[in-house]
């Protein structure tokens, strides 16, 4: 009488469990389903890229500036100073010509240098002006000249009156295209070299 006692209890125990874990289930699952705006895909892909200033001379805190000015306007790619010793995608040196860089976009791992010519600066041209410039090269972006002022990208052809360092609305679009989702695993122009001498 125990032992029958006992199966049907664990029968009873069994089913009661067997309805609850199903309960459970369904509750979970309804609490738990993606919502339209989680299962819609993310168009953006945050990379973080660093440079190395070490060589950069007289210009390091022309190429923070210019950095930091592409930081302030896109989200999908962000531009870093690389710690003494630590690996960097874009190499940032000073020269006696003009400004010239490798056009990317430079992805991570990769490598991609700029050049802050001395010659561009002698001749009246900001120095911030010129490290954003190049930093939009390294992101891919390249020049648009002739070209205001007010494009970033025009480079020399802004003039040297010209202390725009602001990317404007379609290098900003272009810069976060090159760093999306659907644009990730794309090669970039390496080899590239693309010279700012008017």
């Amino acid at each position: 009488m125990l032992r029958r006692t006992s199966v049907g209890a664990l029968i009873s125990v069994a089913i009661a469990a067997f309805s609850l874990v199903g309960g459970v289930s369904s509750a979970t699952a309804a609490t738990t389903s993606p919502t339209p705006e989680q299962t819609r895909p993310t168009a953006s892909l945050q990379t973080t890229l660093y440079y190395d200033d070490s060589r950069a001379a007289e210009f390091k805190d022309a190429v923070a500036k210019g950095a930091q000015s592409w930081n302030d306007n896109v989200n999908n790619v962000t531009l870093r100073r690389a710690a003494p010793g630590q690996r960097a995608e874009i190499t940032v040196f000073a020269s006696n010509g003009w400004p010239r860089a490798i056009l990317g976009p430079v992805r991570p791992g990769g490598s991609v240098w700029i050049e802050m010519g001395r010659q561009a600066v002698n001749q009246g041209h900001d120095p911030v002006r010129i490290a954003a410039h190049e930093f939009g090269h390294s992101l891919g972006l390249p020049d648009v000249k002739p070209g205001p002022c007010s494009s970033l990208m025009s480079g020399s052809t802004g003039g040297v009156n010209c202390k725009n360092a602001t990317p404007n609305a379609a290098e900003r679009a272009r810069a976060e295209r090159n760093y999306s989702f659907a644009e990730a695993g794309s090669a970039p122009a390496a080899g590239v070299t693309v010279s700012d001498a008017p």
